[in-house]
């Protein structure tokens, strides 16, 4: 039997997802949870498992379609005219396959469809075909697809289209618009005999879609919700970068990796219990302040993708071995693009390095429903009074944006003062628990 699968929530309440790839073709044969898609969220990129095992019948959406939940995307032959778990359909539409973790199918409308036109030959919803009625048919395409065109200026009567049955894809408008943009370009003195050289396109223009467009407007809505203060501290952290060298020969610390963001991040942790006001946040609905009893720490990340946080659930009960872990798989999996919907939600209070930029200091804004946000300086060689003395030490800036509705002035420059003594000097960390 013929069993049609539809794009899941894929966490949060998302409503859309782009295809990026098809892991799979039509005809292959898959089994129950394998790979088949992998699809971008606009929160991160995500690997859809086969709610079946069976064969691919019909790939309903090509690569680069921004797709809506609930959206055929799939359709399995599934032998015998059972499901992939042996039990009975029991009808259509009594049994929906459920991802776990991506959450059930959404609800569809309770409205009556519509009666289906009398067939009339050529056409299958009953209507005159477009040449006959005088109108020029639409060439096939995806609203995405078309939305696409619209702003690149391109004409999809014009393109001849590549996709399943004619389908005009997103290659193809690009494509077209490239080849537009080339024609339209002076050419430049000859570079060789017999050769010349086009300009580059004046502007290069790319639809505002996934974690990008999410990032955008979790910013502005931080921006102009919270109001923000940031303030900053130059600290001599000479001390904290000689007790990192010397854990990394400690063969107890053989193969963690231990950097300037390891050392914040625990003096972060420890800063908090002395100044919880900071790991709050502020419930408008309710009109309550909500106090955290636990640390989700983020950790900005630069992808290929754009910004993302996700965060270490519980940083607050890691050791600093457990938080250097966490802290090189957190990297790793938001580089390769593969974090979670779960892993980037239920942050409490979020630390960007921008010191790995060669960046001194900053203003972050805050990831929203966050109290604060720290910004870690690059660590540079400078001189500095030392012991009364002027001497070459190493420096780094710290600077901290908070909501001030949450956490007053006091507040916040005390929490900065307490890391600052902490990657000064790591021994502060022990009078400090």
């Amino acid at each position: 039997m013929l069993k049609e699968f539809r794009l899941p929530d894929l966490g949060e309440g998302l409503t859309e997802s782009e295809i990026l790839h098809w892991r799979v073709s039509v005809g292959d044969i898959v089994t129950l949870n394998q790979v088949i898609a992998e699809v971008e969220t606009a929160k991160a990129v995500v690997e859809l498992p086969s709610p079946y095992a069976g064969t691919i019948a019909v790939l309903h959406e090509q690569p680069g379609t921004v797709v809506e939940v609930g959206t055929p995307i799939v359709s399995f032959e599934l032998p015998g005219g059972l499901p992939s778990d042996g039990t009975p359909d029991g009808g259509e539409g009594k049994r929906v396959p459920t991802l776990v973790g991506y959450g059930a199918e959404v609800e569809r409308s309770s409205r009556p469809t519509r009666k289906a036109r009398k067939a009339n030959p050529g056409t299958q919803d009953g209507s005159l075909p477009a040449a006959l009625r005088g109108v020029p048919e639409r060439p096939r395409s995806t609203p995405p697809v078309r939305k696409l065109a619209r702003d690149l200026g391109v004409d999809l009567g014009s393109i001849q289209g590549t996709g399943r049955s004619g389908l005009v894809t997103r290659d193809d408008v690009q494509a077209a618009a490239a080849k537009s943009a080339g024609s339209r370009q002076p050419l430049l003195h000859p570079v060789g005999a017999g050769t010349q050289q086009t300009a580059a396109p004046r502007e290069t223009r790319t639809p505002i879609r996934g974690v990008r467009k999410h990032t955008a407007s979790a910013m502005v809505a931080s921006a102009f919700t919270a109001p923000h203060v940031t303030e900053f501290l130059t600290v001599d952290v000479t001390n904290g970068m000689d007790l990192l060298a010397r854990l990394k020969g400690n063969r107890a610390y053989a193969g963690y990796k231990l950097t300037p963001l390891t050392l914040v991040a625990k003096a972060v942790l420890i800063s908090l219990r002395r100044n919880p006001s900071l790991n709050t946040t502020w419930d408008e609905a309710r009109q309550e302040i909500v106090q955290f009893n636990y640390v989700n720490l983020g950790i900005a990340a630069a992808t290929p993708r754009g910004l993302t946080v996700p965060n270490i659930k519980d940083a607050d009960a890691m050791s600093f071995k457990e938080l250097s872990a966490a802290l090189s798989e957190l990297t790793e999996v938001a580089r390769a693009g593969k974090t979670s919907p779960a892993e980037l939600s239920g942050g409490t209070l979020s630390i960007t390095n921008i010191g790995v930029f060669g960046i001194d200091a900053g203003t972050p804004i805050l990831n929203p429903g966050e109290a604060a946000i720290l910004a870690i300086g690059s660590v540079r060689q400078m001189p500095w009074v030392h012991q009364g003395q002027v001497a070459l030490r190493s420096v780094m800036t710290l600077s901290l944006s908070f909501d001030h509705r949450l956490v007053d002035g006091e507040q916040g420059s005390k929490f900065l003062a307490d890391v600052g003594s902490i990657v000064s000097d790591p021994s502060m960390a022990i009078a400090m628990t």
